[in-house]
């Protein structure tokens, strides 16, 4: 007969609850795998899937009660890492959606909304595309293997640990989250700068003749301007896109050095 006790039982619950807390708190900040318009069940089964995965290799787990205040701190701890690496990806969707809200703004889209799953709101309809083009691009380039490696390494930058952690790793997110709002301004400069000399082009005729229909020619003109520019420019989009994901998760693994005290 094989007989269990308690101490055995804890060891080997311990040895997935704490990782299995650190990927659903990845996975309920996470913009890709961790879409809201997933099913809550669908996202808890990819968290169970990939804690089986990786627990196995983890080194040993701290011997802390998981129920008991020690353990509630330690839960704590692998949710704040977990959101922190979560964060650093929705970081990049941010700003793409900041560069489609801007161009369509600028082209006189933003009264054009659509429902935007990956942040469960309505966003202008050009910020949509953005969003979703940029998913294609990682589902084709492997990017969610490499989020998923990098989460597995985070157990190896900060391992599941009863020692206080530190606060670095916060601080390296939020330094690095500074230099986002420049990549989506990057985005939409192209569209920017062909909308502002159509808005030239336009007041240079209405100058010339005063009795032009400024809102029936400068509407479609200025639209067509910026669709234009932003097909020629979207093939120089995958290679941007590809940078900014590797230094995401760049971000990633500083922000899980830092958090090692």
């Amino acid at each position: 007969m094989i007989s269990v006790t308690s101490d055995q039982l804890s060891t080997w619950l311990a040895m997935f609850f704490w990782p299995l807390a650190r990927i659903l708190a990845w996975l309920s900040i996470d913009p890709m795998l961790g879409n809201r318009s997933a099913p809550v069940s669908v996202r808890v089964a990819l968290g169970v899937a990939l804690t089986l995965a990786i627990a196995p290799v983890l080194p040993e787990m701290p011997k802390v009660p998981i129920v008991s205040g020690e353990g509630l701190l330690l839960l704590g701890q692998q949710i704040v890492i977990g959101m922190s690496l979560g964060f650093a990806l929705r970081l990049v969707f941010a700003a793409i959606e900041f560069s489609g809200q801007f161009m369509g703004l600028q082209m006189g889209l933003s009264f054009a909304t659509l429902f935007d799953p990956v942040n469960g709101a309505q966003t202008p309809v050009l910020a949509q595309f953005m969003v979703l083009l940029t998913i294609l691009i990682l589902f084709a380039s492997n990017g969610h293997h490499l989020v998923i490696a990098a989460v597995a390494d985070s157990f190896r930058h900060a391992p599941i640990s009863a020692e206080p952690m530190s606060s670095r790793g916060l601080y390296s997110i939020l330094h690095w989250s500074a230099s986002m709002f420049s990549v989506g301004l990057q985005i939409a400069l192209p569209v920017t700068a062909a909308v502002l000399a159509s808005n030239l082009a336009i007041g240079m005729m209405s100058r010339a003749a005063p009795q032009l229909n400024i809102f029936a020619v400068g509407f479609p003109l200025t639209l067509g301007a910026g669709f234009f520019v932003l097909y020629m420019a979207i093939g120089y989009f995958p290679a941007l896109i590809e940078r900014v994901w590797g230094e995401a998760l760049a971000a990633m693994a500083a922000a899980s050095r830092g958090f090692v005290p």
